[in-house]
């Protein structure tokens, strides 16, 4: 009986992330107005009653997916150890992490301008999410307070304004990387311009807190 129990669960399991995987697209190209409930059974190989017995609506899937594309990139920072480099090496691993998982899944970043379009109002709604964040602004601030500490860096620094300073870099070449482009005639993924641009943010942010 337990053995039964627990392999249901697991199918149960395995049917929600599924779900939340084709939802997490078929959200990020169409929006949450634009989406459809049938296109996510469809391929996900269930019913739109099964759906909403999950997520209990659309708006109820929607947050869902956000609340899982945010906790996918929580889960690889916790995991990158930078509590065993040094505090130089730390803040340049985290930026080639955030660099790199922003633009390997544009996906996250089509999710979250369309949230600032309905002006997080459906981010509001969930205890998770404020939770789940507050681990990346933690990991900043002790890299920042072990810099400190061992004079490495000399400039005091709000670690939220810092993330926020990382991220808009990362994000705006994911979200502009079209419109900057054909402005500026300039491939954003070229390997060339990838890895300098990379390396000038990197630099920027290490010369910021080095500085005095």
């Amino acid at each position: 009986m337990g053995t039964r129990r627990v392999g249901q669960r697991d199918r149960t399991e395995q049917t929600r992330s599924d779900i939340l995987l084709v939802a997490r697209a078929e959200f990020a190209a169409n929006g949450l107005s634009g989406a459809r409930v049938d296109a996510i059974a469809a391929r996900t190989r269930t019913s739109k009653r099964m759906i909403y017995y999950h997520f209990g609506s659309k708006e109820g899937l929607y947050l869902a997916v956000l609340e899982d594309a945010y906790a996918a990139i929580r889960k690889v920072e916790d995991e990158l150890r930078l509590a065993e480099l040094d505090p130089v090496e730390a803040m340049r691993r985290l930026i080639d992490f955030t660099f790199d998982y922003d633009e390997a899944h544009p996906e996250f970043i089509r999710l979250v301008t369309i949230e600032n379009i309905h002006r997080a109002e459906h981010m509001r709604q969930s205890t998770t999410l404020s939770r789940l964040n507050v681990s990346v602004i933690a990991t900043i601030e002790t890299i920042l307070q072990r810099g400190k500490d061992s004079g490495i860096f000399r400039r005091t620094v709000d670690p939220i304004d810092l993330h926020m300073l990382i991220s808009s870099f990362c994000f705006f070449r994911v979200s502009n990387q079209h419109t900057f482009g054909t402005i500026f005639g300039h491939d954003l993924a070229d390997p060339t311009t990838r890895a300098r641009q990379k390396a000038l943010l990197q630099d920027a942010v290490v010369a910021l807190l080095q500085a005095t």
